[in-house]
């Protein structure tokens, strides 16, 4: 009989902030793989939480997350965190719970402090909708092209994989996974649907690549009506080049 994977949440400071249910998932596991397992150990020492830890982080995540899958199945109970806040939020974790879920483990999301949600509730700022971009990039121009395109996201959705999340930590918790088309025929066949449901939407199919010529490209734009600087930021960004790439292109197809 498989075993189950809880995702247990952790405190982002303030050892206080931790749910009781938190607690007894990490009591009741098998084994705690953490990020740092000195890091994770304060955590367990100050709640009297005596259980092997083995380390989880970004080195050696493939080969770690066969090993866990391989106990899963066999039955043990494995209570992954990170070392603070929600696991898998811009930390490793995405390819154990791929593994669990393509060998028909449970996995359980155990909710709790998240620096994203605590710092736009307290911003201010609208919170009815917001993207999440993750970290950015360390080096100048990597980041300069990464807000770049965070300017301009594409609100199209077009065909993507979709989770529907009803229910979180209730009774009947439950995760339905597959295209929009797909869980609507789900949905469609059950009487009703009820309960307080999260959708999480993926990232698009990447298009084909664009074999246009780059002069052809800018020229299509500004026939748009498009001005000839923005055309050419434009399929700069399109292309993932600079604009003094596009523009010295242009200039040699004058040539």
């Amino acid at each position: 009989m498989p075993g189950l994977l809880y995702l247990v949440a952790t405190p982002i400071g303030n050892l206080e902030d931790i749910t009781y249910r938190a607690v007894r998932a990490l009591k009741e596991a098998d084994l705690i793989a953490c990020e740092d397992t000195r890091q994770t150990r304060k955590l367990l020492t100050h709640y009297g939480i005596d259980k092997p830890a083995i380390s989880y982080h970004d080195h050696n995540e493939a080969g770690r997350s066969e090993e866990l899958a391989a106990r899963l199945r066999a039955g043990a109970v494995v209570a992954l965190v990170s070392d603070a806040g929600t696991p898998l939020v811009s930390d490793p974790g995405y390819r154990l719970v791929k593994a669990a879920i393509e060998s028909g483990v449970p996995v359980q999301p155990v909710p709790g402090a998240s620096a994203v949600l605590a710092a736009l509730a307290a911003s201010g700022l609208p919170t009815d909708a917001f993207h999440f971009g993750g970290f950015l990039p360390s080096k100048p121009g990597q980041r300069a092209k990464a807000l770049e395109a965070l300017a301009a996201i594409e609100q199209t959705l077009g065909p993507r994989p979709v989770v529907v999340a009803r229910e979180l930590t209730k009774i009947h918790e439950e995760f339905l996974r597959g295209t929009a088309a797909e869980i609507r025929a789900q949905l469609a066949l059950r009487d009703g649907v009820r309960g307080e449901i999260t959708v999480l939407i993926g990232k698009a199919v990447s298009p084909p690549p664009d074999e246009t010529p780059l002069p052809e490209a800018v020229k299509a734009l500004i026939r748009a009506g498009t001005p000839r600087m923005d055309a050419i930021k434009e399929v700069a960004r399109r292309r993932g080049l600079s604009k003094r790439e596009v523009y010295n292109q242009l200039l040699a197809a004058k040539e």
